[in-house]
């Protein structure tokens, strides 16, 4: 009993305050919270068959789950329970290599997810300028992103559960259109069409980018994790529903519209499910698919959008960031974090859909490679710590699951732009000074810093079980 009452009470199981208002967010929304971090639907993946062609893409988004997906989110299972905070993968990679580098991690997460935020006004105006084709460019729409920006953060700021909830019913009103053109597209469908591949022509950058960027940031559910409900048992089984909707959503309507009508790899390009639509079954589908492309653009931005701001909030709870950032409004949610984030995404929404993709993948991989060191390293060295879920692979094992991913990351990385691979490596840096000079706003009083006293010290924890066990044994 006294082992089980310390886990409980000890284990890295603070989160935020717990205040009466804020209502934790449940097993069916949080799996749509992840699908709309992650995917949103089918959105955005055409660029993969204009890059490689049918087969590629297809195999891409059969091939690359098992390589970065399901490894990527096992580690947000068993970390995520292992730190049930707001903050996430920052408290990992802090824990584990100390608050320098877990500032930098937080400073390239929230950066890239900022970055990755602002992609989808581009893709919901991307979607209704063929049928409003003034949203293509000018005045018109830069006032169409402001005001779909301040909107989507309104909702942010009226709590997580609406965020939650309204993430369901765009989630089921996103996925609903592809549904009936896969049924639509039974009867035409030619299997050859599924197996063209031209070897010469692959822009493998952009095939390369699209995959990526389509099947990552499971880990993003973790800055979230203090405001799951029972999140040691949800967090697992979110993480693995989720997981199985985003793979079907991706290959089913794929494998109808490249299978149903005769391949164009030029036309492939984002917002071209509206036509693929629109050939199958009419104009009314079409329609129909730029509706839910709007929605799901809707569900990601405030998902995301919720990621980042919560993330922000766990870095001030852990006192590496200034205290007013974990000011909370009325309804539980983080007030100066989602004015951050909102201003973030208005500042990059002028840059391009590819320039956007390329951008926050490379931050994101030098996130990624922080996360993996982090997550060896604990396992390392705490191997006696609470983990609610542990991956059953043994260290050595979670090592070789890794392996595929950081070669993978090296691929992206290696294939970036210059102009990409100049702006992101001059954006760490920024991380790399503001984080001294935040210290040093704290010696000096210019700000005020405070650390969260209901978030127990993970070392604290594993000394205490360490000490427990030595004398039981």
């Amino acid at each position: 009993m006294g082992e089980h009452r310390l886990a409980e009470d000890s284990s890295i199981n603070g989160g935020a305050p717990k205040l009466e208002n804020i209502h934790k967010v449940s097993l069916i929304p949080l799996v749509f919270l992840i699908f709309y971090e992650v995917s949103g639907g089918p959105f955005g993946i055409e660029d993969s068959v204009q890059a490689a062609g049918p087969l590629l893409a297809i195999l891409g988004f059969l091939v690359f789950p098992f390589v970065w997906s399901i490894p990527e989110a096992l580690i947000t299972a068993e970390m995520g329970t292992m730190f049930p905070e707001n903050g996430g993968y920052v408290v990992w990679v802090s824990s584990a290599l100390g608050p320098f580098w877990g500032f930098q991690q937080g400073w390239m997460k929230w950066l890239s997810g900022v970055i990755d935020n602002a992609l989808y006004p581009v893709l919901f105006l991307d979607y209704l300028k063929s049928g409003v084709p003034a949203l293509g460019g000018g005045l018109p729409r830069v006032f169409a992103v402001l005001i779909l920006t301040i909107a989507l953060t309104y909702l942010n700021y009226r709590g997580l559960a609406i965020v939650g909830w309204m993430a369901v019913f765009l989630g089921l009103f996103s996925i609903a259109p592809f549904v009936l053109m896969g049924l639509v597209a039974i009867p035409k469908l030619r299997p050859a069409r599924w197996l063209v591949v031209n070897w010469r022509s692959v822009d493998w950058n952009l095939y390369l980018n699209t995959l990526f960027w389509n099947l990552n940031y499971w880990d993003s559910i973790s800055t979230l994790a203090g405001e799951v409900d029972n999140p040691k048992k949800t967090l697992p089984k979110a993480l693995f529903y989720a997981l199985i909707l985003v793979v079907v959503g991706y290959l089913y309507p794929l494998l109808a519209g490249t299978g149903a009508i005769p391949l164009d790899r030029e036309s492939w390009t984002d917002g071209y499910f509206s036509d693929v639509a629109k050939i199958l079954a009419g104009v009314w589908l079409r329609w129909w698919v730029q509706g839910a492309s709007a929605l799901s653009n809707m569900g990601m931005f405030i998902t995301e959008m919720s990621s980042d701001s919560y993330q922000l909030l766990g870095m001030a709870e852990r006192g590496m960031l200034p205290e007013f950032f974990g000011k909370r409004s009325r309804y539980g949610t983080p007030l100066v974090g989602i004015l951050f984030s909102a201003s973030g995404v208005l500042l990059l929404s002028w840059m391009t859909f590819q320039e956007i993709v390329a951008a926050e993948n490379f931050l994101y991989c030098f996130g990624m490679i922080l996360e993996f060191v982090a997550f060896i390293k604990l396992r390392l060295s705490y191997p006696n710590a609470p983990r609610p879920y542990k991956i059953p692979l043994g260290t050595v094992g979670c090592i070789l699951m890794i392996i595929p991913p950081t070669v993978l990351i090296c691929v992206v990385l290696a294939f970036a732009t210059f102009k990409v691979m100049t702006v992101s490596i001059f954006a760490m840096l920024v991380g790399f000074i503001l984080q001294p000079c935040l210290k040093q706003a704290e010696k000096r009083r210019l700000w005020k810093f405070h650390t969260n006293s209901n978030l127990p010290e993970f070392r604290e924890a594993e000394h205490d079980i360490s000490t427990i066990e030595s004398l039981i044994g």
